[in-house]
């Protein structure tokens, strides 16, 4: 500031300051979103690939668990062709049933692939997300279910129960027991990753 005096009359000239913080912090915080923006972008990407992934991986456990039940099928050596003790996966119901909802879970599957595809390429989209999140917690409960009720039979057919006087069968059907025991494994394995896979897209709808 400065005052110069010329014929009685005083004048104050105010020097304009300039601030370099204040003039430069609306490009520091244009660059730090940017920066959150893109890293942001990025782990959303991360885990749609991720999620890609681990649908492949639920593909291959509901198929092998749905192909295992389908074809089990066992007969004892002994007997006469006309007299002979079988066993296989449609006696049961609860067998039956598993087929069938391990066979939907993987079609769905399948068919979810591109959804997945589409959240790799544009990871801030909701809706496919959501829409999975929403079919995925369904398929998980079937998943589950299935193999839990399948899983029930298995344990009797290798522990049997005396208070029902069940006889254990697998002592005789063993190549029958492994294979349904394989396929219930399969089959808890597919539930495990759509568990995850709702999780992983609760995440991602919840940081959107």
């Amino acid at each position: 500031m400065e005052s110069d005096k010329s014929g009685g009359e005083t004048t104050i000239r105010i020097q304009e300051g300039r601030s370099d913080s204040k003039g430069n912090a609306p490009v520091v915080a244009i660059a730090t979103s940017k920066a959150s923006q893109h890293s942001k972008g990025r782990w959303r990407k991360g885990i749609a690939i991720f999620d890609f992934i681990l649908r492949l991986g639920a593909v291959a456990a509901a198929l092998g668990a749905t192909a295992v039940m389908g074809t089990t099928d066992e007969t004892l050596p002994f007997f006469t062709q006309f007299f002979q003790f079988e066993a296989q996966y449609s006696d049961i119901e609860a067998f039956v049933f598993f087929m069938i909802a391990n066979a939907i879970v993987s079609v769905y599957l399948v068919l979810s692939l591109p959804f997945s595809i589409v959240c790799i390429v544009r990871p801030y989209a909701t809706a496919p997300r959501l829409l999975l999140l929403i079919f995925d917690t369904i398929m998980m409960a079937l998943t589950l279910v299935a193999a839990g009720a399948a899983g029930s039979i298995v344990y009797l057919a290798q522990n049997g129960n005396p208070n029902a006087n069940w006889q254990a069968i697998c002592q005789q059907f063993d190549n029958f027991c492994q294979s349904v025991s394989g396929a219930v494994v399969g089959s808890f394995i597919a539930g495990m990753i759509l568990m995850k896979l709702v999780i992983m897209s609760a995440i991602a709808l919840k940081r959107s």
